[in-house]
Parts: structure tokens; sequence; C-alpha cells
């Protein structure tokens, strides 16, 4: 309306100037004509009082205009705060509607992230249930399973020990065997050979007594006959036998020495079978603790690949759903109330709520 009346002095200062334009263009027109001086004055007094007129209208025309210009500048003003007041009021709902859709959206996920902590709490405890029965259940088994090792390694080592103890009665059986034989040869090796010293001894006497008589018979040179040459005979063959004599008591010297030896070689091996079995007894109790612990191992892997596998499963299921719960956020499946704003409104679009803080999932492990 302002600028209509401010469009309307403008044509009102127009009309004035041409109207003045008019009233002067005749009088300048007529000039020239043949009027009397009278008429010339009051056409003259008529036409100032025209000219005041027209005047007071122009400045009336002016004022009005001057009037209607700070009229169009309040209003501009007027309009430009107004249009401030509206854009910080509009900026206020915005900023309130968007703090109430935070609010409602930190609930709804504040609430999907309670429901998702409890089933991953749920879920936990009851895993570490099922482990906890899985390790008793296991206890039990290997408690039952030692008992059986137990019991069979008495069993065997008693029937181990029971060989052993029957392998040391018959091997010390044996060795009184051979200490007795060995005993009454050597008491009847000692007795040959006292009967071969004594023999030798008195071979010996033989041999220095015909040997005197040899000296004694030389010594005569007259009694050489055949019963010399019989004699001398005689002394060689007395000498072939104290050798074979000689060698005989060696040969048996050398008998008791080899089962001398034997026996100490028979000592040496009852250590080294007692040590033999004591180290396989040690090697068999160390194979039956490999072979424990290997059982134990391999039941304890089993039962950790089983329980892997199972969490692997429940983490992919729990992955799948929170991408499931973070869709629909996303969606507005749980925030159905909120979407239902104005078109116009910059946060009635499901692709400005991504500009929303989103929280990080929580991971199950």
């Amino acid at each position: 309306m302002r600028s209509c009346r401010c469009a309307a002095a403008g044509s009102e200062c127009s009309d004035g100037g041409a109207a003045f334009q008019l009233l002067w263009t005749p009088h300048t027109c007529s000039s020239g004509g043949n009027f009397t001086r009278e008429e010339a004055l009051k056409q003259k007094t008529e036409l100032s009082a025209e000219l005041t007129k027209l005047r007071g209208e122009l400045a009336a025309s002016a004022q009005t205009c001057q009037r209607l210009q700070r009229e169009k500048e309040e209003a501009r003003l007027g309009f430009e705060e107004s249009l401030r007041r509206q854009q910080e009021q509009h900026q206020e709902e915005l900023q309130q509607l968007e703090d109430r859709l935070r609010t409602v959206y930190q609930e709804e996920w504040d609430k999907c992230l309670q429901e998702y902590q409890e089933e991953a709490d749920r879920f936990r405890a009851s895993t570490e249930q099922q482990v906890e029965q899985l390790r008793s259940r296991h206890e039990a088994e290997l408690r039952s399973q030692e008992e059986c090792h137990s019991q069979r390694a008495e069993s065997e080592r008693q029937q181990h020990a029971a060989s052993v103890e029957g392998m040391r009665s018959v091997h010390q059986g044996e060795l009184q065997e051979l200490q007795s034989a060995l005993k009454e040869t050597q008491t009847s090796m000692e007795d040959r050979i006292s009967a071969l010293t004594a023999e030798t001894e008195e071979l010996n006497q033989k041999l220095r007594v015909e040997e005197e008589r040899r000296r004694q018979i030389l010594s005569d040179k007259n009694l050489k006959d055949s019963h010399t040459v019989y004699l001398e005979r005689e002394l060689e063959s007395l000498k072939v036998v104290l050798d074979l004599k000689n060698n005989q008591l060696h040969q048996k010297e050398k008998k008791l020495m080899e089962m001398e030896k034997m026996v100490e070689v028979n000592v040496k091996l009852e250590e080294t079978l007692k040590k033999v079995q004591q180290e396989n007894e040690d090697y068999k109790a160390r194979m039956d603790k490999h072979a424990a612990l290997s059982r134990q191992l391999s039941t304890e892997q089993a039962l950790l690949q089983q329980t892997l596998q199972k969490e692997s499963k429940v983490n992919k299921r729990l992955s799948m759903e929170n991408e499931e719960l973070l869709w629909k956020l996303h969606n507005g499946d749980l925030l159905a109330s909120p979407r239902r704003l104005s078109p116009t409104s910059p946060y009635g679009s499901p692709r400005n709520s991504a500009s929303f803080p989103t929280a990080t999932p929580l991971s199950p492990r």
C-alpha cells in the first residue's frame, strides 16, 4: 500500500508539471495577439495565482513524496526486522525439532542397545554355564580316565613286577647253580692242582735222584751198560710227562681264571639288567604320562573348537541383528512418530537422519 502511495505521489508531481507547462504554453503562444493591457494583466494575475497554486501543490507533492519515501524506508526496515525475527524463530523451532528428534533417537537407541546388551549378557551367562558344565563333565571324565589308567597301570606294574621277580628268581637260581658248580669245579681243580703239584714234586724228587744216580754212574765211568740207557730213556719220558702235567695245570688255571671272569661279567650283567629294568619302568611311566596328557589336550582342543564354533555362530547372529537394528533405525521403523512432520521440514526425509550421531555398536566379545 505504501509503495502504491509513493507511485501516486510521483504521478501527481508529474501531472502538476504538465499542467503548468500547458498553462504556460497558451500564454506564450498568445503573447503575440492583440490583447489589451487589462486582459494581459488579468491573465497575468490569473497565471500568477495559478502558478502560486501549482507551486504550493508542487511543494505539497514534494513533501508527500519525501514522507512516502520515509514510510517506504521504515516499511523496508520493519519488513527486514520481521524477516529476521521470523528466521530466528524458525531456526529456534528447527533446533528444538532437531533436539527432540535427537532425544527420541537417543532414547530408542539406548533402548535397543540395552536390549542388545541384555541379550548379550544372557547369551554370555548361558555360554559360561555351558562351558562350566562342559568343564565339570570333562573333569569328571578325566578323573574316571585317570582312575582307570591308574588301575590299569597298577595291574601292569604288578604283572611287570611279578615277571621281573620271576626272572630275578630264575636268574638267582641259575647264578647259585653256576656259583655252586664254580665252587665244585674250583675245589676239584684245587685238589687236582694239589695232586699234580705233589706228583710234580715227587717226579722232581725222582728226577733229582736219577740225576744224582746218573752222576754217580757217570762218575764211575765203568758201568755204562744197557741199564744206563734205560734210565736215560726213563728220565726223558718223565720229563715229557712232567711237561704234560705242567701244561694241563696251566690249562686248568686258565679255565679257572675264565670262570672267574665269567662270574664278574655275570654280576655286571645282573646290575645292567636292574638298571635297564628301572629305565624301562621310568620310560613306561613317562609314556603313560605323555599319553594321558595327549588325551587331555585332544579333549580340551575338541571342546575349545566346539565352543569357538558356537561363539562364532552367535557373533554372526548378533552382528546380523545389530545391522538389522541399525537399518531399522536409519529407515524410520523405530522412529515413525517423529517422521510425521511437514514436508517442508529438513528433518522429514530419511536422508537427513544420517546427520545425527550414531553410537558405536558394542561387540558381543
